[in-house]
C-alpha cells in the first residue's frame, strides 16, 4: 500500500481506479478501504480474499495441497513452473516464452517467498467496508484460484458486480479473448463501451458504372438488359480474379472493389472496359488509394468516398485516378493525362485527377 501510494502521490494522481489481479486483489482491497478518498473504483481479477482452507472458509486450498505447490516450486521452478496452473491453455512456444520469462523474473527462493506469503492472506474482514464502485471478474475454469473466490468476493463486497468469463486460464492476458474482458472494464469504468478498434488498412479503391445504363435498358427491354447485364458482371468478376482484386459490393450495375496495388487496379479497370465494349457497352471507373477500416459490412472511411467522387467525375470509357493513385505507380509503364483540380462532394480540398492514357 505504501508503495501505491508514493506512486500516486509522485504523479500527481489523487483518485485512481485500482485493477488487482490474483494477489494484487487483497493489497488493493485494503488500500480502497484505507483510503476510500483515492480510489475512484476497484476492479478485481482471479483474485481471493483467503488462500487456505478454514473452517469457515471451505473453498480455500487445503493447508497439505498448498505445501505440495511449495514443494514444486522450489524444486521445478527453473523447468516448468507453474504454468500448467497458471495458464494452461498457451500453446508450446508461449509456454517456452512464459518459463523464461517467470525463471529470469525471480530465484526459486524469491518465488517460493512469495507464494508462502500469498499462502498467508486473510483480508475478508476487509470486504464489508469496502465502499467503492467494485467490478470482480474471474474464469469459470480457474485453476489457480478457483471461480468460488471470485464469487465470495462479490458475495461480501458491498454493491459489487460480479461477471463470470469461460476459460481455465488464470492469467488475463493469455486466452485469446482480451477484447471481451476490456470491454468489461472498459464499461465499468467509463459507462461507454467502444468495443474492438476496426482493423485499418491502406487499399487501392476501384469503383465502376455501366454509362447511359438506364436509356439502355429501356431500349433493349427488361430479360435482354437482364442478360447483358449478367455478361458484363462475368467479365468484371473474371478480371477482379485475374487482377487480385476483392470485390467488396455491387449496386445496380456498379462495382466496389479493393485491391493491394494500385498499378494491378488501375490494368484491372482498363481491361474490364475494353472487354465489355465488345458487348456495346462502355464502363466509367475511378480510383483512389487511401486508408479503410475494414469491418464486418465491408469498408469505411474517407479514402471510399473519395473513390466514389472520383468515378462520378470520369467520363465515358475514362479510368480516372486521384493523384495519390498516379504518384504511387511512378515507374510502373503506366501514362496519364491531366484532367484538372476538382473539388469532391462532401470531401475536403482540392483534388488534382489524371485520366489513364496507356496500361
Amino acid at each position: 500500500m505504501d508503495d501505491l501510494r508514493a506512486v500516486m502521490d509522485a504523479t500527481g494522481t489523487a483518485r485512481a481506479a485500482i485493477f488487482g489481479v490474483s494477489e494484487g486483489g487483497p493489497m488493493s482491497l485494503l488500500f480502497a478501504a484505507t483510503y476510500p478518498e483515492r480510489v475512484s473504483s476497484l476492479i478485481l481479477y482471479g483474485s481471493f480474499a483467503r488462500r487456505l482452507w478454514a473452517p469457515d472458509y471451505p473453498i480455500g486450498v487445503p493447508t497439505s495441497e498448498r505445501q505440495a505447490y511449495l514443494d514444486f516450486i522450489e524444486q521445478r521452478w527453473g523447468e516448468e513452473a507453474d504454468v500448467s496452473i497458471v495458464a494452461p491453455g498457451l500453446d508450446e512456444e508461449a509456454r517456452r516464452r512464459f518459463v523464461a520469462t517467470r525463471r529470469m523474473s525471480a530465484s526459486p527462493g524469491a518465488a517460493l517467498a512469495i507464494v508462502r506469503m500469498n499462502s498467508e492472506i486473510d483480508v475478508r474482514h476487509v470486504l464489508p467496508v469496502i465502499g467503492v464502485p467494485t467490478l470482480v471478474l474471474h474464469r469459470a475454469g480457474d485453476r489457480d484460484v478457483t471461480v468460488e473466490n471470485g464469487r465470495y468476493l462479490a458475495a461480501n463486497i458491498p454493491g459489487a458486480r460480479y461477471l463470470e468469463f469461460p476459460g481455465g486460464d488464470h492469467r488475463p492476458t493469455t486466452i485469446g479473448d482480451d477484447d471481451a474482458l476490456l470491454d468489461e472494464i472498459e464499461e465499468f469504468l467509463t459507462g461507454v463501451r467502444h468495443g474492438p478498434q476496426p482493423d485499418r488498412v491502406l487499399a487501392t479503391l476501384l469503383f465502376t458504372d455501366i454509362v447511359g445504363s438506364t436509356e439502355r435498358a429501356s431500349s433493349l427491354g427488361d430479360q435482354r438488359w437482364r442478360e447483358l447485364k449478367a455478361s458484363h458482371h462475368a467479365i468484371v468478376r473474371q478480371e477482379l480474379h485475374r487482377f487480385r482484386g476483392i470485390e467488396v459490393d455491387t449496386a445496380g450495375d456498379g462495382f466496389f472493389a479493393r485491391f493491394d496495388g494500385p498499378a494491378r487496379a488501375i490494368r484491372c479497370a482498363r481491361t474490364i472496359a475494353r472487354r465489355v465494349r465488345a458487348l456495346g457497352i462502355e464502363i466509367r471507373a475511378g480510383l483512389h488509394t487511401g486508408e479503410v477500416e475494414v469491418g464486418h459490412d465491408g469498408l469505411a472511411g474517407l479514402a471510399v468516398h473519395i473513390g466514389a467522387r472520383v468515378m462520378s467525375l470520369a467520363g465515358s470509357g475514362d479510368v480516372l485516378v486521384s493523384s495519390t493513385v498516379k504518384d504511387l505507380v511512378a515507374g510502373a509503364g503506366l501514362e496519364f493525362e491531366e484532367r484538372g483540380t476538382h473539388t469532391l462532394k462532401g470531401v475536403p480540398g482540392e483534388w488534382r485527377l489524371f485520366a489513364v492514357t496507356h496500361s
